[in-house]
């Protein structure tokens, strides 16, 4: 798969898609990450991709010519999938992250400033948000849209079980883990994932994922009951 990254601060995103997984996945060449600086592309003397709002207001606006000058530069005959970040996107979720692992190639502009010129969600395919809330820039969304997408790829993890039972992957949260030492503090293991008994596990943790989901999200408990017909 082939990820570019339009930012204003490759900074931001390099380091972190250098290392772990995603930096493993690229040196196997499971994922191509590419993080493109689009201020290369601003035809002004100072290379500003900004500018005051037409109609007037707070903050600065991201210009069109550079973004879709970047793109063009990059994807010629529009075959890669171009995903815009913005609050005002559709919501992510693990599901969102598996229809995007499904493509070869994705597009992903960083916004900045105060918002970007209206006219440059007609280049792009889709439009995101990871959640209710603003950030300074879109790099962070990124790396977040990078990192669950990526995982997803066969041979990016060592165990592909690992993303199969990960939490929402079948609408839940995940089941508790523990590790050594058996008892800490008073705290024990709880005796059944010490029983070998795998239908017993596997049973105990379908329980405490539905009991943890409803809980703790009660909003994605009430859909996988709605999904199943109403109970479970």
């Amino acid at each position: 798969m082939r990820i570019d990254v339009l930012t204003l601060f490759p900074g931001m995103i390099e380091p972190v898609v250098s290392e772990s997984i995603l930096g493993r996945a690229r040196e196997t060449e499971i994922a191509e990450i590419q993080v493109h600086d689009f201020r290369q592309y601003s035809e002004d003397k100072h290379r500003r991709v900004d500018d005051y709002p037409y109609g007037g207001g707070a903050g600065m606006v991201l210009r069109v010519e550079p973004v879709v000058k970047a793109l063009r530069n990059l994807d010629a005959d529009n075959s890669a999938l171009r995903v815009l970040l913005s609050p005002q996107g559709i919501p992510y979720s693990q599901s969102r992250a598996r229809t995007l692992a499904k493509n070869d190639w994705i597009i992903i502009l960083c916004g900045h400033y105060e918002g970007f010129d209206e006219r440059i969600r007609d280049y792009f395919d889709v439009e995101i948000s990871i959640g209710d809330y603003v950030l300074t820039g879109g790099e962070l969304a990124a790396l977040v849209v990078i990192d669950s997408v990526v995982r997803l790829l066969p041979g990016a993890l060592n165990n592909e079980q690992s993303a199969a039972e990960d939490s929402f992957t079948d609408g839940l949260l995940e089941y508790p883990h523990y590790t050594r030492p058996r008892v800490f503090e008073g705290r024990k293991v709880p005796d059944v994932l010490l029983s070998g008994d795998h239908a017993r596990i596997a049973s105990w943790r379908r329980e405490q994922a539905l009991k943890r989901t409803k809980e703790r999200r009660p909003d994605l408990y009430e859909a996988y009951l709605k999904r199943r017909g109403g109970s479970d």
